[in-house]
């Protein structure tokens, strides 16, 4: 029997979660939908300067987990840009941090940890 997958830990939900080409193509396609915990990985290693590491633990996960998802997100990414598609964030396997864990701000500056937080209605509970 497989392991159960655990939440993985996320600071923050994305302020805007569509994106698209401003032109309307004549041929529609579907949209290609990134989970929460890619747009977590793409943000921590690519926005905030993240090892994969560093990225594992913040997001409370194995390395080898953060190296397959930033791929798939990656990938997501230039299939968007590229082939001119629209990109929807939504879903994932995810917990929202609740503020409180010393992991939030992770001591690296401002920038760092949890810097975009859920409103208070918005936060699950404890991780």
């Amino acid at each position: 029997m497989p392991r159960p997958k655990k939440g993985r830990r996320v600071c923050g939900m994305p302020k805007v979660d569509y994106f698209g080409p401003v032109a309307t193509m004549e041929n529609e396609q579907e949209d290609i939908v990134m989970s929460v915990d890619e747009y977590e990985t793409i943000r921590l290693i690519d926005l905030e300067d993240f090892t994969q590491e560093q990225c594992a633990g913040q997001m409370n996960i194995a390395r080898t987990t953060v190296q397959g998802i930033y791929n798939e997100a990656r990938k997501k990414l230039a299939e968007t840009l590229i082939n001119g598609r629209r990109l929807k964030i939504e879903g994932g396997n995810y917990k929202l941090c609740n503020n409180l864990q010393k992991h939030c701000g992770g001591g690296r500056g401002h920038r760092r940890g949890c810097n975009n937080h859920p409103s208070a209605s918005d936060k699950p509970e404890d991780l």
